[in-house]
């Protein structure tokens, strides 16, 4: 059950106005959807590597899987390999495999997951303001 049916038993033991309950109701589901669109994108990119993946791609550019793997330290091959194919089924990047031997294939950004970089820029200044904040605050904690 969502918080939806939780309110919607409570309601049914008390009496209030049907139309602040539609209104109420119509304001939940939509705060709902939000928040299933925000857990989406966040199950997409929270994963430990995705990111690292994906900076590497955007501003790096095509990248071998070797080339992934020695840039990203300590991602095991099976790890990078799983990452990989769970963001080229997003079709957030795209696998190019040529036909020669020893096999090629290479992997780069495809134009949707170009929509994923002002994300991960906004991501990435939050982060290095909060990490300034909770620095600036550790020294004003120690200075009191």
């Amino acid at each position: 059950m969502c918080l939806l049916d939780y309110f919607s038993i409570y309601v049914s033991f008390k009496r209030i106005d049907p139309i602040f309950i539609f209104l109420l109701n119509d304001q939940m589901k939509e705060n709902q959807m939000l928040c299933e669109e925000t857990n989406e994108t966040l199950s997409i990119l929270m994963e430990k590597w995705k990111i690292v993946i994906l900076f590497h791609l955007l501003y790096g550019g095509t990248k071998r899987f070797g080339e992934l793997k020695r840039l990203i330290q300590g991602i095991t091959q099976k790890i990078l390999t799983n990452q990989l194919r769970e963001l080229e089924d997003q079709d957030i990047i795209g696998r190019k495999v040529y036909p020669e031997v020893p096999p090629r294939v290479e992997y780069s950004i495809t134009e949707y997951g170009k929509s994923l970089q002002p994300i991960l820029e906004e991501l990435y200044k939050w982060g290095d303001a909060h990490l300034n904040h909770r620095e600036n605050k550790k020294r004003n904690q120690s200075i009191d």
